[in-house]
C-alpha cells in the first residue's frame, strides 16, 4: 500500500491545491479553462509525440497483453454506456464520456511511477504501452465519437468531412501520429526537440490536475454522487476483474504481463479524460468527481491487486 499511497497522495494534493486556489480567490473560474487549453494544445502534444517516437513499434504491439487490456476496456465501456442510457440518459457524446470515465486509466501519472516503485525502471514497458494506447487510440476514438454526435443531423459527406477535419486539427491525435512516423522510420529525435518536449510535457500532468481541482471549487461535491459512484465501481472493480479473467484463466498470459494488464486496468480514471471533457464541455463535473473518488479509493483497490500478485 505504501507504493500506491506515495503515488496517489501527490495526485490528490495537486488537485487540492487547485481547489484551494479557487477557494482563496487566487484564481477565478476562467483560469481553469485557460489551464486546460494549455494542457490540451501545448503540454500534452509534445509528451505524446516523444512517448511514441522513442518506443519501437515492435515493442508497442504486444498483442496478447493488448488483447486482455482492450477486452476489459470494451466490456466496461459498454456497461457504462448501458448504465448511462438506462439511469442517466443524455446525448450520445455524454454516454461516450461516461464510458471514458469508467475505463480511462491514469497510466501516465500513476501507472508509470507505480511500476518504477514496484518493478524498477527496467520493467517499465507495460506501463509505457498502456500510456501510448490511451493517448493514441482511446483519445482518437473518443474524438471521432464526440465529433460524430456534434455533427449529427448533417449530410453524411458533411459529417465525414467534419470528423476528418476535427481529427486533422486535434493536437493530441496529430502529435501521436507524428511520433508513430518517427518510430516507424527510426528517426532520431533531435536533442533540442527532445529536451523541449520533456520540459513542456512535464507540465501536462500537474497542470491538468490543478485545473481539475480549480474546476471543482464552487461545485456541489454531492451532485451526481450516485452516478460518480457507479463509474468509480466500474473503473476500480469491474475493469480489473474482467481484465484478470481474460489475462489469467482465458489467455494464460505470462505472469508478469498478466499482472501488468490487471494493474493498468485497476488504476483510477486519468486526468486526460477531464481535459477532453472540458474541451468539449461535456460531462465535466461528473468526470472530475469520478477522477477524485477513484483516485482516493484506488489506494485500497490497487494495493489489493499488488498483494494478490505478490508484489510488495
Amino acid at each position: 500500500m505504501q507504493a500506491v499511497f506515495n503515488v496517489a497522495l501527490p495526485v490528490f494534493g495537486i488537485m487540492f491545491a487547485g481547489y484551494m486556489s479557487g477557494r482563496l480567490g487566487l484564481l477565478g473560474e476562467s483560469a481553469s479553462q485557460a489551464l486546460n487549453n494549455f494542457v490540451y494544445y501545448f503540454a500534452l502534444p509534445p509528451l505524446l509525440f516523444l512517448s511514441m517516437a522513442q518506443v519501437p513499434l515492435d515493442q508497442i504491439f504486444n498483442w496478447p497483453y493488448l488483447a486482455a487490456y482492450t477486452g476489459g476496456v470494451l466490456a466496461v465501456f459498454a456497461a457504462a454506456m448501458i448504465a448511462g442510457l438506462i439511469l442517466f440518459p443524455g446525448r450520445p457524446a455524454l454516454h461516450c464520456m461516461q464510458g471514458m470515465a469508467a475505463t480511462f486509466s491514469n497510466t501516465g501519472y500513476m501507472g508509470v511511477p507505480l511500476f518504477i516503485a514496484a518493478f524498477g525502471e527496467q520493467m517499465l514497458l507495460p506501463a509505457l504501452i498502456a500510456t501510448v494506447y490511451n493517448g493514441a487510440l482511446v483519445v482518437g476514438v473518443m474524438v471521432v465519437l464526440i465529433e460524430l454526435d456534434m455533427k449529427a443531423g448533417s449530410r453524411p459527406l458533411l459529417i465525414l468531412r467534419g470528423v476528418v477535419v476535427a481529427i486533422a486539427k486535434n493536437p493530441l491525435v496529430m502529435s501521436t501520429a507524428i511520433g508513430i512516423l518517427f518510430s516507424a522510420w527510426q528517426i532520431a529525435v533531435p536533442v533540442p526537440i527532445e529536451n523541449f518536449s520533456k520540459i513542456l510535457g512535464a507540465a501536462a500532468g500537474p497542470a491538468a490536475l490543478f485545473s481539475m481541482g480549480l474546476f471543482l471549487y464552487g461545485k456541489p461535491m454531492t451532485a451526481g454522487l450516485g452516478e460518480v459512484g457507479i463509474m468509480t465501481f466500474l473503473k476500480l472493480i469491474a475493469q480489473p476483474l474482467i481484465t484478470w479473467w481474460l489475462a489469467v484463466p482465458v489467455m494464460n498470459l505470462d505472469p508478469f504481463w498478466a499482472a501488468s494488464a490487471v494493474i493498468m486496468a485497476a488504476l483510477p480514471t486519468g486526468g486526460l479524460a477531464f481535459v477532453l471533457s472540458l474541451r468539449y464541455g461535456i460531462y465535466t463535473q461528473r468526470m472530475s468527481g469520478t477522477i477524485l473518488m477513484s483516485t482516493v479509493l484506488s489506494v485500497v483497490t490497487v494495493s489489493f491487486v499488488l498483494v494478490y500478485f505478490g508484489i510488495e
